[in-house]
């Protein structure tokens, strides 16, 4: 069975109606989908590139451009994530870690022998390199988000999908993505 066979064998294609645009900037893409969100689309019906690991799992270790998957079934999707998300995660992060280190350090000097100056003093000194090592890990998150994305605008920019459910939803679907600056916006020709 040769690659391509294969590929075909292990994905299962939907033919659902999608709309479809390329964004140069994540900032475009961002606005894009929160105003198809007011618009009433789910959250489920949009969709984004799946990542690298992902592309070279379905498509292989070759070099692609977005506008050669704009329309492919196989090309791998995932969740839109905000900027805001991703704040909230590292917030998490971060905090987690300053109350685990906390958190130990408290209880190892919570004793009836100690004095609540040395435990206070024992929950900042346990606390803090929790929380450089939170903070590095938030950061490294971050990080990662902005590198996915600016992946996707070296291969040609930033591959958005909305499954329409009839030509009104598709008509604002390509409205809403045009009017952020979206590029080669249209809707798959298996919906039409």
């Amino acid at each position: 069975m040769t690659d391509t066979e294969e590929l075909v064998r292990k994905t299962t294609v939907i033919e659902v109606p999608e709309a479809v645009g390329v964004f140069e900037s994540f900032e475009d893409l961002q606005t894009a989908f929160y105003d198809l969100r007011m618009a009433g689309f789910s959250r489920y019906d949009i969709s984004v590139l799946g990542k690298q690991d992902m592309m070279e799992e379905k498509m292989g270790k070759s070099y692609w451009r977005a506008s050669e998957l704009e329309d492919d079934p196989h090309a791998p999707r995932a969740a839109f994530v905000s900027e805001e998300a991703i704040g909230e995660l590292e917030g998490a992060v971060v905090g987690g870690f300053l109350f685990l280190g906390s958190y130990v350090a408290m209880a190892t000097m919570l004793t009836a022998a100690s004095t609540v100056a040395a435990s206070i003093a024992a929950v900042a000194i346990g606390g803090s390199p929790a929380l450089v090592i939170g903070a590095l890990l938030a950061r490294r998150i971050g990080k990662h988000h902005k590198d996915y994305y600016a992946s996707q605008i070296d291969h040609g920019g930033i591959l958005l999908w909305v499954r329409v459910k009839d030509k009104e939803r598709e008509d604002l679907a390509v409205q809403i993505m045009k009017g952020h600056s979206g590029r080669d916006v249209h809707v798959h020709g298996w919906s039409e």
